[in-house]
């Protein structure tokens, strides 16, 4: 998928959303001129009219959105090969039925997608949630397990890696670490509380990651039209398994603190 193909499907939805919300006027409407023929029920129509004629609005504006980025993708293959070889990820939050993190590299193509794995759980016994990093070809490269302040990372061979911890200092301030499979200190994630921008530091206190709003490259405002739009970086220096451990704090910050 292209991030394109990705503003055309938020377009169907808002366009669905439109056609629901004209059901239950429709109804009032047809039911009050048969039955009740009361001009003040009317108005319970106006909420459900106002709705469907955003939702509608939104929906053009991605449409045309599609359209304009459309003519500014390569119509060849990604340049990049996997979502740990790329220095920066655009980051979109998707919260419709399920949440999800949608990630693109520069270039609009999709690198991955992080979403909530679906399991059935038990009235007595309430399962941990966990959530599975998928690449570009839908096959899971990641697992994250939500158990309590503690966020267990696994790889796709489903061994563990290390773990994301928060620990609440005070009522606005919280301590987050990352520790390996040994678990040894080999980082935290520091951040602004008032925007997002989030810093990954080493043990040695050295900045190898960072979230940050409101920083959009001019030359990828062709294919990424909202400015601000969250960019994901990670330091080159890292391998494949440190920067699976470090987008742990994605888990945090989009699925459990938001």
């Amino acid at each position: 998928m292209k991030i394109d193909e990705f503003y055309r499907g938020t377009a169907n939805l808002n366009l669905n959303g439109s056609i629901a919300a004209l059901v239950p006027a429709i109804i009032i409407a047809v039911g009050n001129l048969y039955y009740f023929q009361n001009n003040q029920i009317m108005f319970l129509t106006i909420p459900f009219v106002i709705y469907s004629f955003i939702s509608f609005q939104l929906y053009l504006f991605r449409t045309k959105q599609s359209i304009s980025i459309g003519h500014n993708l390569s119509p060849s293959n990604s340049l990049y090969r996997n979502i740990f070889e790329a220095r920066h990820l655009v980051v979109v939050y998707m919260n419709y039925q399920d949440s999800s993190l949608y990630f693109f590299f520069p270039d609009g193509h999709q690198a991955g997608i992080l979403k909530k794995y679906r399991q059935k759980e038990h009235l007595l016994f309430k399962k941990p949630r966990i959530y599975i990093l998928y690449n570009c070809q839908n096959q899971a490269i990641g697992f994250f397990k939500i158990n309590h302040l503690k966020i267990e990372v696994y790889d796709q061979h489903r061994k563990y890696v290390g773990c994301f911890e928060t620990e609440k200092r005070s009522w606005w301030k919280k301590k987050k670490e990352m520790l390996d499979e040994s678990g040894q200190y080999i980082g935290s994630v520091e951040g602004s509380t008032t925007f997002m921008d989030e810093h990954v530091l080493n043990q040695s206190r050295e900045q190898v990651g960072r979230l940050r709003r409101g920083w959009m490259p001019v030359e990828w405002s062709g294919r990424f039209p909202e400015a601000n739009t969250p960019v994901l970086s990670l330091s080159e220096s890292l391998s494949e398994k440190d920067k699976l451990l470090r987008m742990s704090f994605l888990v945090n910050e989009y699925f459990i603190e938001r």
